[in-house]
This record gives C-alpha cells, sequence and structure tokens, in this order.
C-alpha cells in the first residue's frame, strides 16, 4: 500500500510525555505486554472483541506467531501508525494507540487505544491520548480523527471528552454484548479545535 500523501504515516517517532513515551513496538521486549493486552477479557470485551466472556481465544504458538509478526511489522507499514505506550517509570509496554482507516480525500483517519491492565487507573492514557492527538494534528496535518466507543465504556469515554473529542452520532445497537444490543458511540475531533484547546477544553 503506497504512503498517504500529506500525513506522513511511514515514519514512526518517539514522543516523550511526564509519564509516558510513545514509541515503535519492540517485539522481543514488548511481547509479554501484548500477550498480557490480547488476553485480557476487560480489553476485549470493551474494544469490541469478544461478544461474550466463553469467546476468549485460547492463546497457543500459532497465535503468538501471528502476534510476533503483526506487531514486528508495524514498523514497515506506510499507511498507518501504531505505537506503544511504555510507563516511562520503567520503560513497560501498558498499552497502544493507533491512527488507521487513513482518507486522503478528507485529510482524516480513525484513532483507537487499548490499555493492558498494567496501565489503567494512572492517568496514562489520557496523557498517552493528549500527546499522540497532538502529533496528529501538529506534527502529520490531519483535519479530523474519530473514533467509536461503546456505550457500556463511560470511562473511555470521559476521558476522550477531556482530550477534546465531540460526540456527533450513535450507531444504535450496534455490537452484541452476551444477550444485549450496545449502543456504538461516534466522536471526532478537528484540527481547528484542537489548535484552540490543545487537548484541554
Amino acid at each position: 500500500m503506497s504512503k498517504p500523501p500529506g500525513a506522513d504515516f511511514a515514519i514512526k517517532p518517539t514522543l516523550a510525555g511526564d509519564r509516558v513515551v510513545l514509541r515503535p513496538f519492540d517485539v522481543s521486549q514488548d511481547i509479554g505486554a501484548i500477550r498480557e493486552m490480547l488476553q485480557d477479557p476487560d480489553a476485549l470485551k470493551l474494544t469490541g472483541g469478544i461478544h461474550d466472556p466463553g469467546e476468549q481465544a485460547r492463546w497457543d504458538d500459532a497465535a503468538d506467531a501471528r502476534c510476533r509478526e503483526w506487531y514486528d511489522s508495524s514498523k514497515d507499514q506506510p499507511d498507518r501508525l501504531d505505537l506503544a505506550i511504555a510507563d516511562q517509570e520503567n520503560g513497560r509496554c501498558v498499552g497502544e494507540v493507533v491512527f488507521n482507516e487513513w482518507s486522503a480525500a478528507g485529510n482524516c483517519c480513525n484513532f483507537r487505544v487499548m490499555m493492558g491492565p498494567g496501565g489503567r487507573d494512572r492517568g496514562l492514557g489520557t496523557e498517552a491520548i493528549r500527546m499522540f492527538i497532538g502529533y496528529g494534528f501538529e506534527q502529520l496535518g490531519l483535519r479530523r480523527i474519530s473514533l467509536d466507543v461503546l456505550a457500556f465504556n463511560p470511562r473511555a469515554r470521559r476521558v476522550y471528552e477531556k482530550v477534546g473529542f465531540v460526540t456527533e452520532g450513535v450507531l444504535r445497537e450496534q455490537h452484541r454484548w452476551r444477550e444485549e444490543w450496545i449502543d456504538d458511540i461516534l466522536m471526532s475531533i478537528l484540527d481547528h479545535e484542537w489548535h484552540r484547546h490543545r487537548g484541554h477544553p
């Protein structure tokens, strides 16, 4: 896939904050944390990765190999940007941030984040999101960044609002969890909004 015009996702930066560092994945160093994230029931539920607690797949050698291959290849993907969220104190990967679904016509992309158990309830996610969104607008020159969050994840929605994302719609009963249908909330932030508040609306 060719490099998107304008936003250069082929560059994989390292961004340092007060409590986190966003950096390219180092599979040899990060594989344990990646496994932990991808097998965490809460993370899988809240990101829509599973529809029932019993769906969680068993982690075997084949899954491990696929995981290693994907994360190792992330540094070579020209049309998306995947960075590890590392704890500034110990360098350990505690999550990931991603820009994907690039649209050249709209100069926009999708954003997603996943935090593992070791990165929650410490303010690391908020700082990581603010840094990453700032990079998207200030360095990549994006015009619009969007995301979706499931309605049963109000904690994530509050973080997105804290950084400046605005609710713009609802996909009603888009996601199934057990026998319930859950709304998917659409949110976005625009470049002129970001440049006005820098992630502190």
